[in-house]
């Protein structure tokens, strides 16, 4: 009897002891299920920023086609490229993917089995990026609604589409490794160049290329966009698109707005604004300026100019030609005096774009025309119409020559058979 009634408080106790602990259990479990659920939110809302800055969406959407559903053709000279659907859908998208997969694809460059990427995704910029930067964007990528939509396959040429020779190229030009901050910098500059090496990829662009397509250096030294018919200035050189003697504040405005006083983001760069600068920090802005006027803040080198005999009856010749083309269709805009109007319409007397090596951008501005980036910061930019349709090849090399060469200018001559060859490829 004695053991009996023992028994019987020990059930009571253990019972007691249990219900104790299972209703802590109930009380806590909603505490941290919420708190992994404000972290995982926290964690998509920074991938939702980083994607962005990345401009993924620029080239993961087709024109007239679902965010991030791919599809869209990159037409390079080793063939055409197709990019895929990221989207979360299981067949067609990233919807079977882990976090580690998508590591993979950024820091080393390959997909999910394992097979190698072609640079045309430029992981050569993206190894640098933090994990935990992967990990929130891969997060945001897995929120987005799935779309099924299954993308051409690659169109590449012999022998680029061998993957033995892309092994090899590997090899030779891919440099696996995340973003090491230089000790000697402040954490804004260190920051910046992490945005500006990684994410934001901008040596994707502003690079020379050799013959297989790899970068020449990491200097943003410039050089012809791949697949396209514009070229990216060097910002490593104060005699093209170099900041070094601009002050923090226009560099900031120029990276959010498209536009300041003495520049204008045309072309393809004009579309980064819009669909990626524009959304940066205060802080991640300012770090980006900070980093980008540190690569020629030292540069004190002055416009070489070219050299050749202004006293030659061709060369007046051709001058006096293009003034008049000037005077009847660019006047109006820019001015006698090619001064423009600040804010508006861009100066082309003393424009580092205008007197380039290169005058590819400006014969280009000249055929198709083109609107500054819209952003929140200018709204209802003014634009310039296109002459293709109303010039000739030899007018628009007349005018664009003497666009060079006025008001102090001092640049080569433009050929007409440069002004056909700079027609076609995509912005």
């Amino acid at each position: 009897m004695i053991f009996n009634v023992i028994g019987y408080w020990k059930n009571i106790i253990l019972l007691w002891a249990c219900g104790i602990s299972l209703t802590f259990v109930l009380l806590t479990m909603p505490g941290k299920v919420m708190a992994g659920e404000a972290e995982h939110s926290a964690a998509v809302e920074y991938g939702a920023y980083l994607t962005r800055i990345g401009n993924c969406m620029g080239c993961h959407t087709t024109k007239g086609g679902q965010p991030f559903a791919g599809g869209r053709r990159l037409s390079t000279s080793f063939g055409v490229f197709i990019t895929p659907n990221i989207t979360p859908d299981k067949e067609t998208g990233i919807g079977l993917w882990n976090q580690q997969d998508f590591w993979q694809a950024l820091h080393q460059g390959k997909s999910r089995d394992g097979r190698l990427l072609y640079p045309a995704f430029p992981y050569t910029e993206y190894t640098k990026v933090t994990r935990q930067d992967a990990d929130a964007i891969f997060a945001y990528l897995q929120s987005l609604p799935p779309v099924s939509q299954t993308n051409p396959a690659h169109d590449i040429f012999f022998p680029y589409n061998s993957e033995s020779l892309l092994a090899v190229w590997r090899t030779l030009y891919f440099k696996e490794g995340v973003y090491k901050p230089d000790q000697s910098k402040s954490p804004a500059w260190n920051r910046g160049a992490y945005l500006v090496q990684g994410l934001g990829h901008c040596n994707a662009c502003h690079t020379t290329r050799n013959m297989l397509g790899a970068s020449q250096d990491e200097a943003l030294t410039g050089g012809q966009i791949m697949g396209m018919n514009w070229y990216a200035p060097s910002l490593s050189s104060n005699l093209e698109a170099g900041s070094g003697d601009w002050e923090i504040e226009e560099i900031v405005t120029l990276l959010t707005t498209g536009i300041t006083k003495r520049a204008v983001a045309s072309g393809p760069m004009a579309t980064v604004v819009r669909q990626s600068l524009q959304y940066l920090s205060p802080e991640d802005v300012l770090a980006m300026a900070a980093y980008l006027k540190s690569l020629t803040e030292n540069d004190i080198g002055n416009v070489t100019g070219v050299h050749f005999s202004v006293t030659s009856g061709s060369f007046r010749k051709q001058l006096e030609l293009g003034g008049k083309i000037y005077q009847e269709y660019c006047q109006a805009c820019h001015g006698a005096d090619g001064k423009g109007a600040p804010g508006i319409y861009p100066a082309l007397a003393g424009n580092r774009g205008v007197v380039m090596d290169s005058p590819l951008n400006v014969i280009r501005s000249v055929l198709n025309g083109g609107y500054p980036a819209t952003t929140a910061g200018n709204p209802q930019p003014y634009g310039m119409p296109p002459f293709q349709q109303i010039l000739r090849n030899e007018e628009v090399a007349l005018v664009v020559s003497y666009i060079r060469n006025a008001w102090g200018n001092r640049a080569s001559l433009v050929r007409a058979l440069e002004v056909d060859r700079s027609k076609g490829g995509d912005d």
